[in-house]
C-alpha cells in the first residue's frame, strides 16, 4: 500500500508538477517570463469579460433584456 502512495507522490512531484517547478526557478532571472500563466490567464479574463458587457448591451439595445423585480416570489 506504501507503494501506491509513493507512486502518487511520484507522478505529481516528478511529472505533473515539473512544469511549476521550473517556472519557480526561472522567477529569479525573469520575472515576467515567469509569470506568463498568469498574464495569459489576465488577458482570457479580460477579454470574457468585455465580451460580456458588448453582450449585455446589444440585449439592452434590443429590448430583449427583462428587468422585471417580481420575477421571484420573495421580491413581491
Amino acid at each position: 500500500m506504501k507503494a501506491f502512495f509513493n507512486g502518487i507522490a511520484s507522478l505529481f512531484v516528478d511529472f505533473l508538477l515539473a512544469p511549476w517547478d521550473f517556472l519557480r526557478s526561472l522567477e529569479l532571472s525573469s520575472w515576467f517570463t515567469a509569470n506568463l500563466v498568469n498574464w495569459i490567464f489576465m488577458a482570457i479574463c479580460a477579454s470574457a469579460m468585455v465580451y460580456w458587457i458588448l453582450q449585455l448591451r446589444n440585449h439592452k439595445k434590443n429590448n430583449e433584456e427583462y428587468q422585471d423585480t417580481t420575477a421571484h416570489s420573495f421580491f413581491k
